[in-house]
């Protein structure tokens, strides 16, 4: 682009090459405008650029390395026949100003007010590095052969302590050196990652779509499984084993229904008694007298039919060995009352009734 801007230029009617040589003269104007506004200071505006990263004095905050500032340059000395420059600029963030100049022995910058710079730097010899070999001491090699041969058997040595370390790193890069196996190798590893992690999703997506769940699903733990475990009801039985049972149970159970009860009534009144397990024998709970109507509550009551009819025998009979009725009493009858439950007490005709009243009471009304 410089060498077009010569081609367009506007030339006033007034200017005269001879006298004013350039239109920069003709306008009384630096080439480089503003940039050169300080220059019979010595100072010329450059663009410059942080060679590393700093903290600011002004505001303690980081400034980090490629951040452009406008500064001020200026030569403040030499190196030998190279020229240190200075400059300086204003912190962006601050009004603090920042100084920093060159090292030409060192190829480096060099902060020397308003910054501190972040340590990053490193001792090539304590890193085990190779360093550069210095302008006196390459002049010393090349004219000392005393110095030089010394130097050679000090570099020798230093051989000897690196190759353990450099057969190690050999080692390790011929590992590396089939790159069509490793990228398989990787490639296979991914695909076995990712077939996990598909199945995953897929048993996540079916718990939500069960339980109508719209909240992310996380990966179970160790941790997690412990604790199911723990909160897991455990039964004494499997489901197998109470399977088994119900099956043997009715494997064994008769084909045909049972035979229905003579005294059913009376056996669950029996067992509002308590008396159930008591009755089943005709003898009494210690194995004494048997079990009575009397002493069981029961109490026979006149039938309507009148004195007569029991006198004669017509329902209370009892037959005899010729086959006549003979005449019972009821005091008979209730003495000579089996044991209930049995099959003998339904040839009974007269009418049992359980009275739980006062005995007293009926034999009143008697």
């Amino acid at each position: 682009m410089g060498e077009r801007k010569g081609v367009n230029k506007y030339y006033p009617p007034d200017f005269d090459p001879a006298k004013h040589v350039s239109l920069n003269k003709y306008r009384n104007s630096h080439p480089l405008r503003e940039r050169a506004r300080k220059l019979s200071q010595g100072i010329l505006i450059i663009r410059f650029e942080m060679p590393y990263n700093i903290w600011c004095d002004g505001c303690k905050n980081h400034i980090g390395m490629g951040v452009r500032y406008n500064a001020e340059k200026k030569k403040v000395g030499n190196y030998y026949t190279t020229p240190i420059y200075r400059f300086r600029m204003k912190c962006h963030l601050c009004v603090n100003y920042i100084e920093m100049q060159t090292d030409p022995a060192n190829c480096d910058y060099v902060i020397v007010s308003g910054a501190q710079r972040k340590e990053e730097r490193w001792d090539m010899q304590d890193n085990e590095q190779i360093l550069t070999t210095e302008h006196e001491e390459k002049k010393k090699l090349e004219t000392d052969a005393m110095y030089r041969l010394e130097h050679g058997t000090a570099d020798q040595g230093k051989l000897r302590r690196a190759i353990p370390t450099l057969s190690h790193i050999q080692e390790a890069q011929s590992a590396w050196k089939d790159d069509f196996a490793i990228n398989s190798m990787l490639r296979r590893k991914f695909r076995e990652e990712k077939k996990v992690l598909q199945e995953e999703e897929e048993k996540d997506l079916a718990l939500q779509t069960k339980a109508n769940l719209s909240i992310p699903l996380v990966q179970e733990t160790e941790e997690d499984r412990q604790l199911a475990a723990l909160l897991k009801y455990h039964s004494l039985d499997s489901y197998e084993d109470k399977q088994k049972l119900k099956r043997t149970e009715i494997s064994g159970r008769s084909w045909f229904p049972p035979a229905p009860a003579a005294a059913g009534k009376a056996t669950d009144t029996l067992k509002k008694l308590g008396l159930a397990g008591k009755a089943l024998s005709p003898k009494g709970p210690a194995g004494g007298s048997p079990i009575t109507s009397g002493r069981l509550g029961i109490v026979r009551r006149r039938s309507r039919e009148g004195p007569e009819s029991v006198a004669h025998g017509t329902h209370t009979g009892r037959p005899s060995c010729d086959g006549a009725a003979q005449p019972s009493s009821p005091a008979a009858i209730g003495d000579s009352l089996p044991a209930v439950g049995t099959a003998s007490a339904t040839t009974l005709s007269s009418s049992l009734v359980a009275d739980y009243s006062d005995s007293s009471s009926d034999s009143d009304k008697d």
